[in-house]
């Protein structure tokens, strides 16, 4: 009898643990991108190498830009990427390049950093602001691109560096130094090659435009569709060009009394991209690691009136933050960044805390993480992209 109550006590006790609700599962927890642009040629004048990298605080490095030049994928400058032997001093491991080394320059010291951060994705970046013309060849052959791309983004000499490929096309069926009429659906079937040729497994991501307008004029829903993400280029509003004779902050999360144009601002390019189809989780957020400026100004308040750009170290109107933090250090904010009146000279620019600001509005949006345009332009101790990283 004993055993027989022990047996059917264990069965109650059977009975009433599958019956009672299950614990949900704990959810997995959300991995954030947090990206970086490097640039090719950062290795010169702006001295800015791939030890120079913080490695620690980024999920993924984006190199640019290699070319696109008759539809086709290439080499930007085969000097920086692999040819040009980097010092020990320069090196990442502090271990000087050979001349008869098979990897050296921008791609060897990539590697190196990969051996360092197993955990960093490194895409390679095509196209840009100089070389977007050669997308509109592209786009009436994207299988013929994306074989190429595929060829060299593999090549033996560097393989094992890059994790993907990211297209900076400006602007896809839009304008920017030149002007693309190939159709809403360009860019969707570009980056459609781009998949079947480097597979499921693959990054594939592409930058899009800040700009409401130029978003309409294609389809980055479809786009979202073939890729991993797609990062807004949230930044560039504004600036001191040959229309621009008053100032207005380049990169402005939210709308602000007396903004020059309705729709230039982050809050905007984010909601555009949503209101297309774009999943949140497939939308990074972009922060300038510069600032726009202009001179001849008599006033703080965003607005003023402007002779033309201030003088900058590498282009007029445009200088680093490393630079300005010091040179010109804010005086207020306005639409969610910080802007700097110095003399004669206005400048608008993100900060440390416009920069978590930034960050925080991303994460309320649940997009997908955020990128950095580019890592030159932080101060020695990063501290914007400690800001980005959270």
């Amino acid at each position: 009898m004993r055993a027989r109550s022990a047996t059917f006590a264990l069965l109650l006790l059977i009975l009433s643990a599958c019956q009672s609700p299950s614990r949900p599962e704990p959810a997995p927890p959300v991995t954030r991108v947090v990206a970086g642009y490097f640039t090719e040629w950062g290795v010169y004048g702006r001295g800015f190498r791939v030890k120079n990298v913080a490695a620690d605080r980024l999920t993924h490095l984006m190199y640019a830009f290699g070319k696109v030049d008759g539809g086709r994928c290439g080499v930007g400058d085969a000097w920086a990427a692999y040819q040009k032997p980097v010092s020990a001093a320069d090196s990442v491991d502090g271990v000087a390049d050979s001349p008869t080394d098979p990897l050296r320059g921008n791609f060897g010291q990539l590697k190196k950093l990969k051996a360092a951060h197993p955990g960093l994705k490194i895409l390679w970046s095509f196209g840009g602001w100089s070389w977007s013309a050669g997308f509109t060849a592209a786009a009436k052959d994207p299988a013929a691109f994306a074989t190429s791309c595929h060829d060299l983004v593999t090549d033996p000499r560097w393989a094992g560096v890059f994790d993907g490929i990211d297209v900076d096309w400006e602007y896809p069926n839009a304008c920017g130094i030149s002007c693309d009429a190939s159709g809403r659906d360009a860019l969707t079937g570009l980056l459609g090659g781009l998949r079947t040729a480097f597979g499921a497994g693959a990054l594939i991501t592409a930058a899009v435009p800040g700009d409401v307008r130029k978003l309409q004029a294609a389809d980055y829903s479809g786009a979202a569709a073939q890729a991993d993400w797609l990062s807004a280029m949230t930044y560039d509003y504004f600036g001191a060009g040959n229309t621009d004779v008053h100032t207005a902050p380049h990169s402005p999360l939210t709308a602000y009394p007396g903004i020059p144009r309705a729709g230039a601002t982050a809050e905007a390019t984010v909601s555009e991209l949503l209101r297309q189809g774009v999943p949140a989780a497939k939308v990074l957020f972009g922060v300038g690691f510069y600032g726009r400026g202009w001179t001849g100004v008599a006033s703080a308040t965003p607005g003023a009136a402007a002779t033309g750009p201030a003088p900058g170290k590498y282009e007029k109107g445009m200088e680093d933050y490393k630079i300005l933090a010091g040179r010109c250090p804010p005086t207020g904010t306005v639409g969610g960044t910080a802007y700097a009146r110095c003399g004669a000279q206005w400048w608008s620019y993100d900060t440390p805390a416009t920069v978590r600001g930034k960050v925080e509005y991303a994460r309320s949006k649940a997009l997908g993480g955020v990128f950095a345009w580019e890592l030159s332009g932080d101060s020695p101790d990063n501290a914007l992209l400690t800001a980005l990283h959270g």
